[in-house]
């Protein structure tokens, strides 16, 4: 069992948020374990994310109204909005007390992954999963299903009587709710039906079209009836096996890739019974020893979004051109809004290769301004389904223009181990080669200890 006060705080901070702040170094050593286990479920205010889209961003590419021009500059005004949504889930990622929130929506980001240019749609996806982070999954479940950003991307729109689509109804069940093995194709095509008519409007709004809808009777995961989207997916609830596959992701997002089917077990079915609340089964979680165990401790190696997070939430820092940071998002694998394909990001060592991992040991460095942008490109890299290549993206990369206080940084670890508070399992890393590449200010020890393998890792 883990038992220092600042590996147990530090190992909470890094998966329940990402990763202590600045300010929370002078206290982290003296703060009790369940205290801050208190303040991450504290009642913060929530605030939507809102901004109203000018009507251009409406015109359909496919709209023959529509010239050239507008085609132009409807695609920049998309492209910079979506940045600007991109940048302000990164500014709350790393500014806001409500580090839960923000990584519990960041859990769910990638479990209902969307990818859909409307920044409107985007924008409603974003708050739908901030405001329901840690509320009820079946409300979660409902408003994502709902949402013109989900149903966009998976052609609900196109749902209509006897003309099913069936992309919407087999990936909630076996991406967002049951987990493949649990259904039939049957009920995946009865599941279809029962979401016919289920569409959107272009202002965003959700729309119930009855003359699109299948109103036959249906058979599905063994309850016969005149079915509707509402009512299969309460079905849906009903199954034991919905809370099981839903801890099971939270669990090895949170605690360990290697599922302990006995921990789990019982965290199912409290989350069960317990109507699905998302808040109770995090406060299981990170309450129960096991969580602490050393097992556990320095075990995931960091998302690309984690990493970044870490390190802007540690360091006080200047970011003049923040948009310039989607770059490393990119070239990293993990761009915010941008998720692969339906079933998210990948985890684990898929986040490594030869080509991201020297970039993720440079940016400590290249962010300190000790060295310059150098990345290789892969010769059969794909980026992002037909955006820039990784090449052209460092040819047009700008320097995001990152200024850190090192004064306040040196004040604050006076006297202190950065790698106590920088590395997540101290037991792993040789300081002695560490060491040997400093000139032992507190400055380049940072430096060099976020730019070891072992920072990688939380």
């Amino acid at each position: 069992m883990v038992t220092s006060p600042i590996s147990q705080n530090k190992h909470l901070l890094s998966r329940a948020g990402f990763g202590m702040s600045f300010s929370q170094i002078e206290d982290l050593k003296n703060d009790k374990n369940k205290a801050l286990i208190k303040n991450l479920f504290k009642e913060y205010p929530f605030e939507e994310v809102n901004y109203d889209t000018p009507d251009v961003v409406q015109i359909e590419y496919t709209d023959p109204k529509a010239t050239a021009d507008q085609k132009r500059e409807t695609q920049k005004i998309i492209q910079k909005q979506n940045v600007e949504l991109n940048l302000n889930f990164l500014d709350q990622i790393t500014r806001s007390e409500d580090q839960l929130r923000e990584k519990m929506a960041f859990f769910w980001h990638g479990h209902f992954a969307t990818r859909v240019n409307n920044p409107k749609f985007n924008q409603q996806l974003l708050n739908i999963i901030r405001k329901n982070a840690l509320g009820n999954f079946k409300e979660l479940l409902f408003e994502i299903s709902k949402s013109p950003a989900m149903l966009n991307f998976l052609n609900n729109q196109q749902n209509k009587k006897d003309h099913p689509n069936e992309n919407f109804a087999r990936e909630v069940m076996e991406l967002f709710t049951m987990g493949r093995g649990n259904y039939t194709e049957t009920d995946i095509k009865e599941l279809a039906r029962a979401f016919t008519g289920w569409g959107y409007n272009k202002e965003g709004g959700f729309i119930d079209r009855p003359k699109q809808h299948d109103t036959g009777t249906k058979t599905f995961l063994g309850k016969t009836g005149n079915f509707n989207g509402d009512d299969v997916l309460n079905i849906i609830l009903e199954q034991k096996v919905t809370a099981k596959f839903i801890t099971t992701k939270i669990y090895k997002f949170f605690v360990n890739e290697i599922p302990d089917q006995t921990n789990i077990n019982k965290l199912s079915e409290e989350f069960y019974a317990s109507n699905y609340d998302i808040k109770k089964l995090m406060e299981s979680i990170f309450s129960s020893s096991w969580f602490y165990d050393k097992k556990n401790i320095g075990n995931k190696i960091k998302s690309p979004t984690e990493l970044i997070a870490g390190i802007i939430r540690i360091l006080p820092m200047e970011i003049k051109n923040p948009e310039n940071i989607t770059v490393y998002q990119k070239l990293l694998g993990q761009m915010l809004l941008f998720p692969p394909n339906v079933a998210g990001w990948p985890s684990g060592k898929s986040w490594i290769d030869s080509s991201t991992l020297m970039l993720r040991l440079q940016i400590p460095q290249i962010w300190s301004g000790l060295r310059p942008m150098e990345y290789s490109a892969k010769e059969d890299d794909d980026m992002d389904m037909g955006m820039k290549s990784r090449e052209a993206l460092i040819k047009s990369f700008k320097s995001p223009n990152i200024t850190i206080d090192w004064l306040a940084v040196e004040k604050v670890f006076k006297n202190k181990n950065p790698e106590d508070y920088l590395i997540q399992n101290t037991e792993l890393i040789d300081m002695k080669t560490v060491n040997q590449f400093s000139d032992k200010s507190v400055k380049m020890n940072i430096i060099n200890l976020m730019s070891t393998p072992e920072y990688q890792l939380m």
